[in-house]
């Protein structure tokens, strides 16, 4: 949730981060209006309160008619202290209503516009030349590695069998991120990937991205579309000593239900119902936020340069930040047979909108709680197989092993098995 003293002192920005966004300004508004109500009705219900208690310290010091008068002075009070408490709960729920439909502010120097309006910042590497490059499934086919057609069979489409020189690969991928995070001080971490409510509304995942979510309804419990749900819900409701930034590496199998995305990536596992993934996440002060938004960000690149894999940064708009980010970079690799950048990373500052929601608070130096910010940044995915095949891909059908990569995998060239 935003911060409500940002929208009583500076609404127009709020209003602007909207207007950035595509989103309804109106929204603002109602946030504003079910803010004054929230407090007038609080108000009202603390003065009858702070009265009924003056009434009750006075009856025992009175008698007869002034002690009867009293007795009906504080039961008529009682009544309108309880009407008084009831409408305060219920704006307070308005109100909770009002706050969860704001998206976190843009950070001021992000793009506005939609999902098509992003800045490319940098280009890092050269695209291979390849004369008719194959694309990941046939390479996996050739390799024995991804098998689609039987992950349609056993569980439908958009699943997959990672096998052989696959499953090997996507280890070694991960395990190089995961090491990569540790050698950067971050704490790795195996996280549950089943969630209450509170912790997938508490990131932002059950409003406009709901549809993307799995649900076990029997269970009232969530399957994590990526472990920053767990990381970010795992200090919920506690005060952290932030002198230094907390950093986790979360390595978890991942769920979406890819809701809206028919036709689109249907060959494949770019767009896929399940995948794993270690996925970095930070909890810090506010005002350090925005460099380690930079810092995960150079993280990333620097295991795309490992991998030796050609790609972009790109400065995400307004439209396509999602709920909680305030502002977003993605990392998009080359990939020969589409020949286009697709992304593979993605960093995300969501100042303290996810920590406000989860209650995640810090000391200042005067000792006063504050709210913490936090931040998620992909180290690796099971998407990262796609790339790393149709780049290194020789004419036979094999693929060349990465240099950083040959110690995880135990070799440095995966051959054709048929």
């Amino acid at each position: 949730m935003i911060d409500l003293r940002l929208l009583r002192e500076d609404p127009d920005t709020v209003r602007a981060s909207q207007t950035a966004r595509g989103e309804p300004v109106e929204a603002v508004d109602a946030l504003l209006r079910a803010d004054v109500a929230r407090r007038e009705a609080v108000q009202r219900f603390e003065a009858l309160r702070a009265e009924q208690k003056q009434l009750s310290k006075r009856l025992p010091k009175v008698s007869g008619a002034e002690k009867a008068e009293l007795i009906e002075r504080t039961r008529d009070l009682a009544a309108r202290v309880k009407e008084a408490e009831a409408a305060a709960a219920v704006a307070e729920r308005e109100l909770r209503a009002a706050h969860l439909a704001v998206p976190n502010v843009v950070e001021e120097g992000a793009p506005a516009g939609g999902e098509d309006d992003y800045r490319v910042i940098r280009q890092v590497g050269e695209p291979p030349e390849l004369e008719r490059p194959r694309d990941h499934v046939e390479l996996g086919e050739l390799l024995g590695a991804i098998d689609v057609e039987r992950g349609a069979k056993v569980s439908g489409s958009r699943f997959y069998f990672l096998t052989g020189q696959g499953a090997l690969l996507q280890m070694a991928v991960l395990q190089l991120a995961m090491a990569q995070a540790v050698a950067h001080g971050f704490t790795p971490v195996v996280p549950p990937v089943l969630v209450k409510p509170e912790a997938m509304e508490g990131t932002g995942f059950l409003g406009a991205h709901a549809s993307e979510v799995y649900r076990l309804e029997a269970d009232d419990l969530y399957l994590v579309g990526t472990s920053e749900v767990p990381l970010a819900a795992y200090h919920s409701g506690e005060i952290l000593d932030l002198a230094r930034p907390l950093r986790y590496a979360g390595w978890s199998t991942c769920f979406r239900r890819e809701a809206g995305s028919h036709g689109k990536d249907v060959r494949g596992i770019f767009r896929v119902h399940q995948f794993d993934k270690v996925e970095m996440f930070v909890f810090c002060r506010p005002e350090e936020a925005h460099e380690e938004h930079l810092r995960l960000l150079a993280w990333e690149e620097e295991l795309l340069s490992l991998l030796e894999l050609p790609y972009r940064v790109i400065d995400v708009a307004a439209g396509d930040l999602g709920t909680s980010a305030a502002r977003k970079y993605d990392c998009e690799a080359w990939i020969p047979s589409q020949g286009r950048y697709r992304e593979v990373t993605s960093t995300s500052n969501c100042t303290t909108y996810q920590a406000r929601r989860l209650n995640v608070r810090y000391r200042d130096e005067d000792g006063r709680t504050r709210i913490a910010a936090t931040l998620n940044g992909t180290a690796a995915t099971t998407r990262w197989i796609i790339p790393l095949l149709e780049n290194h891909q020789q004419p036979d059908g094999s693929v060349r092993v990465p240099r950083a990569l040959q110690p995880y995998l135990g070799r440095d060239l995966l051959k054709p098995v048929r």
